[in-house]
């Protein structure tokens, strides 16, 4: 009987200009740090978690790297790694872990014990750690339209999908978010607006970004969205189905970045990642929707 697949997640932390390294003790290595994903939990979760638990530290997560399959005493497993931005915190040696050491990517290259964690490093390294986030989030589930008597910009969310807002309420600010943009709906701005209350910040609306918006005009959409990657902090931008592929595929073609195929069902995320000059769209990484399986 084959055994089961093991999940996990961790991360290449940055501090100014270092990256975090541990030693495990057990094993006698020395590995980015990692854990595994705990039951209803998702990878970006469970990445800031052990993170915390192995190094002292806490982070906000940013691009998604490599996933890792290697086998585990015959059992598969699979490991999501993410940048991640130490804010603050201090290590204190744990059962896990021993020690903890910030090295600069050299350093630390050298001191890996495993390949494939040298080969994650690498990824990190392929562009410069201060990078900008946008937060791109479809609107969670708000019944059918058909089944809603009133104007189709105020359909509320269904229940189903104040369930998928309550998730991203977990899953956005592992990100950072901090300012928060929607298009016109209320079941886009319902989407975010827990988000935002926890944070203290206002939803500014931006019709651009909404359908009736994007459809007279795809180019003011794309400054839009360029505009706000440029303001300071993280920002959440809550929009639809007939919007997000294409913008993403549109800023991507003028950043001469190479997607395949755009995602954005219902309640999902994607964490878009720009570089300076000129905010240049360098990644576009799909989350489906966080809220846990019944």
């Amino acid at each position: 009987m084959s055994q089961s697949s093991v999940a996990a997640a961790g991360a290449v932390a940055w501090l100014d200009g270092t990256v975090a390294v541990v030693h495990r003790p057990r094993y006698d290595d020395w590995t980015l740090p990692k854990g595994k994903i705990d039951n209803g939990e998702t990878a970006p979760r469970a990445a800031v978690r052990e993170l915390a638990e192995e190094t002292g530290f806490r982070v906000v997560l940013g691009r998604h790297l490599n996933t890792v399959r290697y086998s585990v005493r015959g059992a598969p497993k699979r490991v999501d790694y993410f940048a991640a931005r130490a804010l603050d915190g201090a290590f204190e040696p744990n059962e896990e872990v021993d020690e903890m050491r910030w090295l600069t990517p050299a350093q630390a290259r050298q001191i890996l014990t495993y390949p494939q964690d040298r080969a994650v490093l690498a990824e990190f390294l392929k562009l410069p750690p201060e990078t900008t986030t946008v937060l791109l989030v479809r609107h969670a589930k708000a019944g059918k339209r058909e089944g809603w008597r009133g104007a189709d910009i105020d359909r509320p969310l269904s229940p189903a999908g104040l369930r998928q807002a309550a998730a991203l309420r977990d899953l956005l600010p592992l990100f950072g978010a901090d300012r928060m943009y929607s298009a016109p709906p209320v079941r886009c701005v319902q989407t975010i607006a827990d988000v935002a209350g926890d944070l203290g910040r206002t939803v500014r609306i931006e019709p651009s970004l909404g359908e009736q918006g994007y459809s007279a005009d795809p180019a003011a959409a794309v400054a839009a969205l360029r505009e706000i990657a440029g303001g300071e902090g993280i920002a959440v931008v809550s929009s639809q189905g007939g919007v997000i592929p294409g913008l993403i595929s549109a800023y991507a073609k003028e950043s001469g970045l190479d997607l395949p195929e755009v995602r954005a069902k219902k309640g999902s995320l994607v964490v878009l990642t720009f570089v300076q000059p000129g905010l240049g769209l360098v990644a576009a990484d799909y989350y489906p929707s966080p809220l846990p399986k019944p």
